[in-house]
């Protein structure tokens, strides 16, 4: 399936968020409040867009296969999937507020939890500037059998069963327990692509893996300033590029490529420097790893005030934090043995209790049960 209409030039999967993120950089730095309208907001209608020009296509498929369950990962809804009938599971795999609670701090934010001055006039911005884009999508939504969007949401909570991925230990308070079909998967790792291993030269030093992800790669010159700061460290880095390493320079005290196997590369590791996507916050804690997190957009931002606030690591402004921050962040969080000892015990109970093992459990037995199953809007 496609979510746009095939381009006149044959794109790299992918190509156009790349593309998309590349021309919209500018926007990284403004505050999470004025990212709603210029980033956030353009973001959603992206989506649903795609959402609305695949939902035939979608019918099609569920005739042709026929499946005892759908499991869909996405931040909009794709109507085709509540309206088939089938048993269907939601994946939430960015931060957990996107699973609202009111005593926490509204998603997108990157607002603190300790001070909630300001999370009503978020609440509310959001609200104003979306209100439309909800409207039309939740007329869309209903005309092709689903049930009603909740309100203020661009998908709906299955009736079956719902994933999210944060383990216990980085997980929000929140003031009501989230319902039995709710279930936390703490950490869900890839098997590796490949196999990667640190030079024999570089001996016993420190190791740091700095990755802003390929769409926030996309930002050469923050990349570059990374890079360049890291040359000047003690230390040894390993370098993921992204899709415009051909204009990177990496120092002597560095190894990359376009690509690294980062789920391979991050046992080897001392400290993460992220952009704070979802995968890479929960990797880390799966692999014991501090962070600096950088964020640009999205839930990036929640994942960047969470580490400071919990402990795990350090959020800085990409944009205007200093040298010396920089520095002290990389030896603090070295530097701290407590915490390294804390999340070493962190990664051996994740590790031993492997996320996409209990998903694809629980995933099965609801496709062998489909028992107490809703009946199907028509």
């Amino acid at each position: 399936m496609r979510l746009k209409p095939s381009p006149e030039v044959p794109e790299e999967p992918g190509q156009f968020w790349k593309d998309f993120i590349r021309d919209t950089a500018p926007e990284f730095r403004k505050s999470t409040l004025d990212q709603l309208s210029t980033l956030i907001r353009p973001i959603w209608s992206e989506l649903i867009d795609g959402a609305i020009f695949v939902n035939g296509r979608l019918k099609e498929i569920f005739e042709e296969v026929r499946p005892d369950v759908i499991v869909q990962d996405n931040v909009v809804a794709f109507p085709a999937v509540p309206a088939s009938g089938v048993p269907w599971v939601r994946i939430a795999s960015c931060n957990p507020l996107e699973i609202k609670d009111p005593a926490l701090p509204p998603a997108f934010s990157g607002l603190p939890l300790a001070d909630r001055s300001e999370w009503d006039a978020f609440r509310q911005a959001y609200r104003v500037l979306h209100a439309d884009l909800h409207r039309s999508f939740n007329a869309f939504v209903q005309g092709q059998g689903a049930p009603p969007l909740p309100d203020g949401e661009f998908i709906h909570e299955s009736p079956y069963l719902n994933l999210y991925n944060y383990p216990a230990e980085l997980d929000y308070p929140r003031s009501r327990p989230l319902p039995e079909r709710w279930q936390r998967l703490e950490s869900c790792v890839r098997t590796p692509e490949s196999a990667f291993a640190v030079p024999d030269s570089w001996g016993e030093g420190k190791v740091i893996y700095l990755s802003l992800g390929s769409l926030g790669s996309a930002d050469t010159v923050l990349m570059q300033r990374l890079i360049d700061l890291l040359a000047s460290s003690q230390h040894h880095v390993v370098v993921s590029l992204g899709p415009q390493h051909h204009s990177l320079k990496m120092a002597e005290n560095m190894v990359g490529a376009e690509f690294v196997p980062q789920t391979a590369v991050l046992s080897q590791v001392d400290l993460v420097i992220t952009h704070g996507g979802n995968n890479t916050v929960t990797e880390s804690m799966h692999f014991g790893k501090p962070m600096i997190v950088l964020p640009l957009f999205w839930d990036q931002h929640d994942n960047a005030q969470w580490v400071d606030e919990t402990g795990f690591g350090a959020h800085l402004r990409p944009y205007s934090f200093t040298d010396q921050e920089f520095y002290a962040a990389i030896d603090r969080l070295l530097g701290d043995e407590r915490l390294h000892s804390r999340l070493r015990g962190i990664s051996l109970r994740l590790q031993q209790h492997p996320g996409t093992t209990r998903a694809a459990a629980i995933i099965q037995q609801l496709a062998r049960s489909r028992m107490q199953r809703p009946t199907a809007r028509r």
